[in-house]
């Protein structure tokens, strides 16, 4: 990952905790790979904890009894804790900084990890799930929110899309791996090594990232004082922020329910496969999103040299999505992981909204507009995550097959996508209009 040095950062012997970055000033190259492994380590359990349930999923349905229901609102239970945080922890991210905060929050993941092994009915499940998404919340944004201060411009749109990759890691290694490890471990062991696992991880944040200091004005003219730093009123109301978030909530948050949840069961019991099979498919579909996330990191900084900015590349890009998306509901049970895997793919054009956010908003307001970006999403995925579970079950009592009451569903999940994106469009279409006049 490319930095730009300036004379501040000092390098030190290896083995060497990393000081403390003053404000205001980009870390050297050495100090910023070493806080970006360290945060992209978390960052991977989060994203295996994210989509474990995809592949756990036959088998929590036979011992638990959950049906599709069910299934939808536990794998929503994290997205649901994770959106319960997010405003207070950009408060707590911009006052205290990125290491405080994570650490505490793994902290809660670890005791949401224990519990959901000891868990023996689905409410103890979706309590857990709760509490795994509460503790997972910050490992996304704690970054994100260090890197909108050590990091140039351009070497954050490159590091949100290789954190965005590191979760494609963790995602990959939830489907066979996971598979493989079940006959030993099982899936309450899985959860006591995750647990263990992620306290490693605490560790190496407590002594590889930089400490926080508290924003401190630069001089001003005498009678003059500093703006204070935007609220999330603010940010609400900011044009470019409201811009974002219908694509934000249905179409991002759509396609991460899709990867963490709904491709695997449509796999089951739409296309035919075997949980093994299943599994498969999504250890695919997670090796394309990984490497879809490592070329947006490639050509992000020479897009944005271009002039090609995230809402534009939105604008142009998410349309693609929408075919593929027709073309899986068309297809029926003729329509495999390949076909899911484009469709995420496809999608991964709106991650570039995130950061882009950060950058529209001051430095030291980061962690807010990151984390009030971050609540649209997740709720999005919630809602998604859940909504197509209820929508395969209602639709079950018009009669008819499992297989048209998946296609059913995900058909009205298009047909919300495609709404979004037109609230999108006519905000960006308005925005050019408004900048060319003036």
């Amino acid at each position: 990952m490319s930095t730009t040095q300036r004379p501040g950062p000092v390098r030190m012997p290896p083995g060497t905790p990393t000081p403390p970055a003053p404000h205001g000033e980009v870390l050297a190259a050495r100090a910023a790979v070493i806080v970006f492994l360290s945060f992209a380590l978390a960052y991977f359990f989060s994203a295996l904890l994210r989509a474990i349930t995809a592949t756990l999923s036959p088998t929590l349905s036979e011992e638990m009894s959950l049906n599709a229901g069910h299934l939808g609102l536990l794998a929503g239970g994290y997205f649901f804790g994770f959106a319960l945080t997010q405003l207070p922890l950009g408060n707590w991210l911009d006052r205290h900084g990125p290491r405080t905060v994570v650490l505490w929050f793994l902290a809660v993941a670890v005791v949401g990890c224990v519990a959901f092994a000891l868990a023996t009915s689905f409410s103890g499940l979706l309590v857990a799930r709760v509490l795994i998404g509460m503790g997972v919340s910050a490992c996304l944004m704690a970054p994100l929110t260090g890197f909108r201060r050590w990091f140039t411009p351009a070497a954050q749109m490159r590091a949100n899309s290789w954190m965005l990759m590191t979760g494609s890691f963790g995602m990959l290694a939830s489907t066979l791996p996971v598979q493989w490890l079940m006959p030993l471990t099982g899936w309450r062991g899985l959860f006591w090594l995750l647990g263990g696992l992620i306290v490693l991880s605490m560790v190496g944040l407590r002594f590889m990232v930089p400490g926080w200091r508290r924003h401190v004005p630069a001089p001003l003219p005498a009678g003059e004082s500093e703006p204070p730093a935007p609220g999330y009123g603010t940010i609400w109301r900011h044009p470019y922020f409201r811009q974002m978030v219908s694509v934000g909530f249905v179409n991002y948050g759509g396609m991460i329910a899709v990867q963490t949840l709904w491709a695997g069961p449509w796999m089951v019991y739409v296309a035919g496969y075997t949980p093994a099979q299943a599994a498969g498919g999504l250890f695919g579909i997670n090796l394309c999103m990984l490497c879809t996330f490592w070329l947006w990191g490639m050509v992000n900084p020479r897009l944005s040299h271009l002039g090609w900015r995230p809402e534009r590349l939105i604008a142009w890009g998410m349309p693609l999505s929408f075919l593929v998306l027709g073309s899986i509901v068309l297809l029926g049970p003729r329509a495999g992981w390949p076909l899911w895997a484009l469709y995420c793919m496809s999608c991964t054009v709106c991650s570039l909204s995130q950061p882009a956010v950060a950058l529209a908003l001051p430095a030291q307001a980061a962690g807010r507009a990151l984390s009030a970006y971050n609540l649209v999403i997740f709720s999005g995925v919630f809602v998604v995550q859940w909504g197509i579970g209820l929508l395969v079950d209602a639709l079950s009592l018009f009669g008819g097959s499992e297989v048209a009451h998946y296609r059913g569903a995900i058909g009205i999940f298009g047909l919300c996508g495609v709404l979004a994106y037109a609230a999108f469009l006519r905000a960006y279409l308005r925005g050019r209009a408004v900048a060319a006049a003036g």
